[in-house]
């Protein structure tokens, strides 16, 4: 089977996409879904997060959830608000946020290659979440959050997928947060088979963001093999652009304390293996081996010794020295998934998000990070290793609703 293939998107009707597109689901907390999709009875959030139309006070794992999920698809599709391509198609997307652009394809991608590690992952996932895109794809017999892949450079590709981008959109959604959303078919046999023996050629391909969908989407597969169903599980939705249009953004890091130490003593402590300069303005660290640091009112650019900074591609990470630095034997926070004490805050916020947060008194420290590059998460993942919770934040974010893919 071919690394991706084309299939029969589950999309808005003309006109509907506008009521239908919706953040991803978990970038909404249930509160913020309820509210966004309040006198939308067209929201894709009634799909992705139907919680949102059960008593405010379930588990958002019970079964009746899940149930709710398939039952609101059949209502948009029984009121024909979604509706199935006829034939397998590729669909361009492309996304613009401000003065960023990339265009990206919606495919299919082969399930035995994520299993075989050729679409390379880089994080590891929860079970608890994995069970959860597990029990939703099987009540709706479908995959809805598309997984964000990269590729890695290639002019054929781009400019394949270039010649889809080109004339009205199928779909043309502006979200409120201002990010443009546009998706074009392409039916044309020869040019799928085009983009198909394109994308074959590739060494692989990589995760951006999507583990635990992708992980589902291998566990739905893998059930319905033993079950000895044959069908469409046997691949997973996904979006993917080029490494050089993809933008990271920082995660950044706050705490709520200083693990006993004073402002003084840990200053003390961070010059063994940092130099610290004052800023009397934000510090929105330059590149890689900077950090802001905001305490106690005040910014300070920490930047890490060389001879601190290791070779290998996990360790040299921002996120890696941090933590191996100064999270860990300084403040004592060893376990970033798990420890209390420790919040992360997407770039996309902005450094004033850290500076309210320790004005307010709810947290004691921010930590600002150079963002992440595609070249080191693509690095590790060819390593085959994995990088710390929280190192990547990818803006702009894909829509829910606006390509389906259906397992029947």
């Amino acid at each position: 089977m071919s690394l991706i293939r084309p299939f029969r998107g589950l999309r808005p009707a003309p006109g509907r996409a506008g009521e239908v597109a919706a953040p991803p689901y978990d970038v909404l907390s249930s509160d913020e879904a309820r509210r966004r999709a309040a006198g939308k009875p067209w929201s894709f959030l009634h799909i992705s997060k139907p919680e949102i139309d059960l008593d405010v006070n379930i588990d958002i794992y019970a079964p009746e959830v899940y149930a709710k999920a398939a039952e609101n698809l059949k209502k948009m599709l029984d009121a024909g608000i979604l509706v199935r391509d006829d034939t397998p198609c590729y669909y361009a997307y492309r996304l613009t946020m401000g003065a960023h652009v990339q265009t990206g394809l919606v495919v299919a991608a082969n399930v035995a290659d994520y299993d075989s590690n050729r679409i390379r992952k880089h994080e590891f996932t929860r079970p608890d979440k994995e069970d959860d895109r597990v029990r939703q794809i099987e009540a709706l017999d479908a995959q809805t959050g598309p997984v964000l892949l990269a590729y890695p450079s290639s002019k054929t590709a781009d400019e394949l997928i270039a010649g889809i981008a080109s004339g009205a959109p199928a779909a043309d959604v502006t979200a409120d947060d201002g990010i443009r959303h546009q998706i074009w078919v392409l039916r044309d046999p020869a040019k799928i088979e085009a983009i198909t023996r394109c994308f074959d050629a590739m060494k692989a391909l990589y995760i951006a963001d999507g583990h635990h969908r992708s992980a589902a989407a291998s566990r739905v597969a893998a059930a319905r093999h033993k079950a000895s169903v044959i069908q469409p599980a046997d691949s997973f939705l996904a979006v993917i652009y080029p490494q050089d249009q993809m933008k990271i953004l920082d995660y950044n890091r706050v705490v709520k304390d200083l693990h006993g130490l004073d402002e003084a003593g840990l200053l003390h402590r961070l010059a063994q293996d940092f130099t610290i300069e004052d800023s009397a303005t934000q510090v929105h660290p330059a590149r890689p081996g900077e950090f802001g640091m905001y305490l106690a009112g005040r910014w300070r650019k920490l930047t890490i010794k060389p001879v601190r900074v290791p070779q290998d591609p996990v360790d040299s990470l921002d996120v890696s020295l941090l933590s191996d630095h100064v999270l860990g034997p300084l403040l004592g926070i060893a376990d970033l998934r798990r420890d209390k004490r420790i919040d992360f805050v997407g770039g996309i916020r902005g450094l004033a998000e850290l500076e309210k947060r320790v004005d307010s008194g709810e947290m004691a420290v921010a930590f600002a990070l150079h963002p992440t590059r595609m070249e080191q998460l693509m690095a590790v993942a060819d390593s085959n290793e994995v990088m710390p919770p929280k190192s990547t934040w990818f803006e702009p974010k894909l829509a829910d609703g606006l390509v389906s893919h259906v397992l029947d």
